[in-house]
């Protein structure tokens, strides 16, 4: 956060200085207490559980420039106390004020599936000749995204955010915000269908990041969903489209897999760019157009951007692949929905050589009513495909079970998971670890690791 004071968040936020000097210098905003360093201005959240204004004394110790408040009208200090009404709005009242100040233009990411992914690639694409800024870690709430504006500096020439939403009217907050010059939507899949009821709801929801286009901005969609296909920008805005089929702007053409990894013709008009990826799976090649087609559009040669996308390879619990003792592991342990599911499984039937393909698949969340058929689904796909071994962790991950060789296990017992997928691996397995994150197969995948890394040593 550049040159901030207590004065500029009490504009921001309307809010009263309680006490303290107006003058102090804020460097960050921090909403957890334990992580401050020093500088920072402590926004303690009130949740369902937690009122964090229990911790400010606890901010101040570890080094807080100043707090905001709505539990105190009064108060004698040397630190500026700031009285708002609500603390969360205040927050997102300074991302707004925030981003006021800003002139680099600003693309954000929304969609069912491969939100992060796309932004990863994006990032990559458009460092080919930009600094680029982009939303870390998981911060693309209500709460993250102010703060993922205030981390934007005068250096950076280019800002990637990723904005998401579970609940009906959550993105246009965000949106609104945010303020973006470019809006992505990767695809509309059934993802929080639970709250918001059907795949028409979802795509009106996620439709609202235009809530925040600015006047003449684009519109990117993907062209090979059913439901984005025929959708256009908001008036005075552009519609864009990527993807394989015709109708797309940007689009991929004579596709192939090398050892799993797709490669491709990216066409664009009479530009035609050759394209080889290091990650599995078909599935990146939608991440890839997009991220080339905002390269494309923001003036960078989708040459330069194919060349730093063949650098993508992946992150932690998004089909990492290891191989170690004979076994390749597949960790796809971070989410999972019907679409990336089946994706992942596609990716492990295309491993060869493998003598067995394994699949440890856990229950795919936030459904609704139809989650049982999806997970039904993943068994009928199972049926018909070379997948050797299932072991299935969670109640609904049961309905899987397709006449494979099959184990299963209750959501807790990761430990029992574990131990029986270690006794079961052999040399020449391909093993392949997929669900919700909320399963915590991520933690059976890091377990794995550890064990073969520490057998390799020894």
């Amino acid at each position: 956060m550049e040159q901030m004071t207590v004065k500029e968040i009490v504009e921001a936020t309307g809010g009263t200085l309680l006490c303290g000097d107006e003058a102090v210098p804020l460097v960050h905003i921090s909403i957890d207490s334990q992580s401050i360093k020093g500088g920072e201005l402590f926004v303690p959240l009130i949740g369902e559980r937690v009122n964090a204004h229990r911790f400010i004394g606890q901010a101040f110790e570890k080094g807080a420039a100043a707090v905001l408040t709505s539990g105190h009208d009064a108060m004698e200090d040397e630190h500026p106390w700031i009285r708002v009404e609500d603390t969360r709005k205040a927050l997102q009242a300074i991302g707004s004020y925030y981003r006021n100040r800003l002139t680099l233009p600003l693309v954000g990411i929304t969609g069912s599936v491969g939100k992060t992914t796309t932004r990863e690639m994006v990032a990559f694409a458009l460092s080919a000749e930009k600094k680029v800024y982009k939303t870390p870690g998981n911060k693309n709430s209500q709460v993250g995204v102010p703060i993922t504006l205030s981390e934007i500096t005068s250096e950076d020439e280019i800002g990637i955010l990723e904005l998401g939403m579970s609940m009906p009217g959550e993105l246009t907050v965000i949106a609104q915000i945010a303020r973006v010059d470019m809006a992505l939507i990767t695809n509309v899949g059934v993802t929080h269908i639970e709250q918001l009821g059907s795949q028409e709801n979802i795509c009106r929801e996620k439709l609202t990041i235009q809530d925040g286009l600015k006047e003449g901005g684009v519109l990117l969609l993907n062209g090979d969903d059913p439901l984005l296909c025929n959708t256009r920008a908001k008036e005075g805005c552009r519609t864009v489209y990527f993807g394989t089929g015709d109708n797309c702007d940007y689009r991929a053409e004579d596709i192939h897999l090398t050892k799993g990894c797709p490669g491709f013709t990216a066409v664009c008009g009479k530009k035609r760019v050759p394209v080889q990826l290091q990650v599995m799976g078909r599935h990146y090649i939608g991440n890839a157009m997009a991220a080339l087609a905002v390269a494309d559009l923001y003036g960078i040669p989708m040459e330069k951007a194919a060349e730093k996308l063949a650098e993508f390879h992946g992150f932690e619990g998004r089909q990492q692949i290891y191989e170690r003792d004979g076994v390749t592991l597949i960790d796809d342990s971070y989410n999972a929905s019907p679409v990336s599911m089946l994706a992942a499984l596609q990716v492990l039937e295309s491993m060869e050589p493998a003598k067995r393909r394994i699949a440890v698949l856990a229950d795919m969340k936030e459904l609704g009513p139809e989650a049982e058929r999806y997970h039904e689904e993943i068994g009928e796909w199972l049926k018909e495909h070379p997948v050797d071994v299932l072991l299935t962790l969670g109640e609904l991950s049961q309905t899987m079970e397709s006449g494979k060789a099959c184990l299963h296990f209750a959501a807790e017992d990761l430990d029992g998971l574990y131990k029986s997928l270690k006794e079961l691996l052999q040399p020449g397995d391909c093993v392949l670890l997929k669900g919700s994150n909320s399963m915590k197969l991520g933690e059976v995948a890091r377990r794995l690791r550890k064990t073969e890394s520490q057998s390799a040593q020894e």
